[in-house]
């Protein structure tokens, strides 16, 4: 077996210089040997200390390369320093030693044979050209490549743990102020082939970590060099996941809790948190990727993530395009109080005003007018809702707006009644709100035939001079309860239907107030699909359960059909738990949700709270200080029609329909349900037979009697 021309040097050096060692310093203590010997241990001393200052690696190699240097010359000293040849010769065993270390160890020749050895990651040029294959050395996964000595010693670990997924560590760098934190580079051990059987659970269980600390990419081929799924980089970071866990930066957060799979904005990617500190709400900014299309919310995890109650009315969502905006209120917008001003309600040159604030704090408007003619209006509310909050701001805003306002009631209450003396007509009951009908009616008609300034005759425009007639709203409050009354309903449906299609182009907006809007409940289809296609439609405090096919009806998607509201907007009451274990009552629930409902501008309905009217004091500083009235000529034209009178009056002969013979009748009462009123009327349904007198009445109509 041949042995490497270093390592017979070596030897041969160590054989002849022992004997030289030992006598040197008993035959001739004078000797230039000794100063030789003693020369060469002081450069070795100094050789360690500069591989112990050194911050490159092999510090340990070299102090071994040293080591025999440093070893004769101590030899040589305490031979010199000994009589004789030493007790037990000493001196001689001594050499024989150091000589016996120097045979077995050789540091200089291993030191010099480490730079020869070829490099396992170079591949062969060409392999089927070779005659023979090159000797593989001794561990595939320590390639003898220069690398740092970190990377060796990574390379040593992973060859301990059983090379994972039968790769090996190209590369290992450290993570710079991460203790543990480290990168790799990983190849197949057979080059050419695929890493197959590498998982996080191989590679964290090789390091000790958890496998939520270990990420697996692949490698993109690069220039220089390979790529493709013979190669992996592998992350383990221990150190950074600790810390993202308890002090994450707020990308980091929100791609933890918001951002994930299965979160409740998942693909979504954190952009900016904006805090507006004198509004006291906290704003969240992020967007989806393009190809992912609109933003999927799940608003009760999200208010999960963000430690609140969706049911606390907190926290509201906004969607735009691929951007989503997230408002976090400190309180509940919904909760706080929107004092009702002149300023806000007055319209502006669109015909718009303030009706309240959205939940993400924007102004929500509402309009006295539209592209189309007058704004209809539509307000639904259970009682104690708000209902009447809100038909009094719009009554205030079609007043500001120079409008004549006419208000009639099924029943009377403070509110309206207050709101009655701020407008050019206010009444109660049924028959009152069929006489305004009425003369709506007649309006179109009259209305359809004034002539304006430049002498000819134009659907109703604000925006164009000459207009010869104001801008008219009619207030119907109950409108439902009053379209069921048996002598009048018919007439009224039929009346408040006719206006929804044809008055917005003579400037007549028809508001209607109700506690419903279902077909099945009153209205008509046709009712109710004019107010909602030329209104504004506003929804107070709907029964939850109620909320989908309200919503529904009102021509809303399932899709963008809302949440139902909470019962109340005041945050829960903290100390259950003593109370229970002291047997306290729990406090009051704070009932707050009046005037919180949704405006429906869109497709999709938005939270709202209205303004809010002092009723208890005085209305004038809402209101104009006159109160527009018809035109002389609209008054003459409805006097001469019979419809301009005292309309809080017992029904007038005539006034629905033919009087019935004395023979026939009881006490004068009208023909309910039949018959025209003066001035060029309309029939009531025939249909609507709601009493014995009714069905009477049209067998006498049939039959001619």
């Amino acid at each position: 077996m041949s042995v490497p021309r270093s390592v017979a040097l070596e030897r041969t050096l160590y054989t002849l210089a022992a004997p030289v060692l030992a006598a040197a310093p008993n035959l001739y203590p004078d000797s230039p040997v000794n100063t030789v010997v003693q020369l060469a241990g002081a450069a070795g001393v100094g050789g360690w200390v500069l591989a112990h200052k050194s911050d490159e690696p092999g510090a340990g190699r070299k102090i071994l390369r040293w080591s025999p240097l440093v070893a004769a010359a101590a030899i040589d000293v305490a031979a010199k320093n000994t009589i004789g040849w030493g007790p037990y010769c000493m001196d001689a065993l001594l050499a024989a030693g150091w000589a016996a270390a120097g045979l077995l160890v050789m540091p200089f020749s291993r030191h010099t044979r480490r730079h020869n050895r070829p490099a396992l990651a170079a591949p062969d040029s060409a392999p089927h050209l070779q005659g023979a294959s090159a000797p593989e050395p001794p561990s595939p996964a320590q390639p003898d490549d220069g690398a740092d000595q970190f990377t060796r010693q990574v390379r040593q670990l992973w060859e301990t743990r059983g090379m994972p997924g039968r790769t090996i560590v190209i590369t290992a760098e450290p993570h710079p102020g991460m203790r543990h934190d480290l990168s790799l580079l990983l190849r197949a051990c057979e080059a050419g082939r695929p890493i197959s059987g590498l998982t996080e659970e191989a590679v964290a269980a090789a390091f000790g970590v958890d496998v939520s600390d270990v990420r697996i990419e692949e490698v993109v081929r690069q220039y220089g060099r390979e790529g493709g799924p013979g190669w992996k980089h592998v992350h383990v970071t221990p150190d950074a996941n600790e810390r993202r866990r308890k002090a994450p930066t707020a990308h980091e957060w929100w791609a933890d809790r918001i951002g994930a799979v299965g979160g409740p904005v998942p693909g979504s990617q954190f952009l900016k948190e904006v805090r507006d500190q004198e509004r006291k709400v906290t704003h969240y900014i992020a967007q989806v990727p393009d190809e992912m299309g609109e933003p999927r919310v799940n608003k009760h995890a999200l208010a999960a993530a963000l430690k609140t109650k969706y049911d606390e009315g907190r926290l509201f969502v906004t969607v735009d395009g691929n951007q989503v905006l997230i408002s976090l209120w400190d309180t509940s917008p919904l909760a706080q109080v929107f004092p009702a001003t002149r300023e806000l309600l007055t319209p502006d040159k669109d015909g718009r005003w303030v009706t309240g604030y959205l939940g993400n704090g924007q102004p929500a408007r509402n309009r006295v007018y539209t592209d189309r003619g007058a704004a209809h209006g539509l307000f639904v509310a259970p009682s104690g809702g708000g209902k009447t909050q809100l038909m009094a701001l719009h009554i205030a805003a079609d007043a500001l707006f120079g409008a004549v306002v006419m208000l009639a009631t099924e029943a009377p209450d403070e509110k309206t009644a207050a709101l009655g003396k701020h407008t050019a007509r206010y009444g109660v009951g049924a028959l009152y709100m069929i006489r305004l009908l009425r003369i709506l009616d007649a309006l179109m008609e009259i209305r359809g035939e004034m002539v304006w300034e430049d002498g000819l005759v134009h659907d109703w425009d604000p925006s164009l001079a000459g207009c010869p007639y104001r801008m008219l709203s009619a207030y119907l409050d109950e409108f439902l309860s009053a379209a069921r009354h048996g002598d009048y309903g018919a007439e009224i449906m039929d009346l408040a239907e006719k206006v929804s299609v044809k008055g917005r182009k003579y400037g007549i907006g028809i508001k209607v107030a109700g506690q419903s809007i279902y077909v099945q409940d009153g209205f008509t289809q046709l009712l109710c699909e004019n107010l909602r296609e030329n209104c504004i439609p506003v929804v107070l405090k709907v029964a939850p359960k109620k909320v989908g096919d309200m919503f529904k009806a009102l021509g809303i998607p399932p899709e963008h059909a809302p949440d139902p509201l909470p019962r109340s907007f005041s945050p829960a009451e903290a100390g259950r738990i003593e109370r229970v274990m002291r047997g306290e009552p729990e406090p009051p629930a704070n009932s707050n949700t009046g005037g919180a409902g949704w405006i429906v501008e869109a497709k999709q309905p938005d939270v709202l709270r209205t303004l809010f009217m002092d009723f208890k004091a005085s209305l004038d500083d809402y209101f104009p200080d006159t109160i527009a009235p018809l035109t002389d000529h609209e008054i003459r034209e409805l006097e001469a029609r019979d419809l301009w009178f005292d309309w809080t009056e017992p029904p007038r002969p005539g006034e629905f329909g033919p009087e019935p013979d004395d023979e026939d009748g009881d006490d004068g009462a009208p023909m309910e349900g039949g018959g025209k009123h003066h001035g060029g009327g309309r029939p009531a349904r025939r249909d609507a037979v709601n009493s014995p007198r009714q069905a009477l009445e049209a067998i006498k109509n049939l039959s001619g009697v």
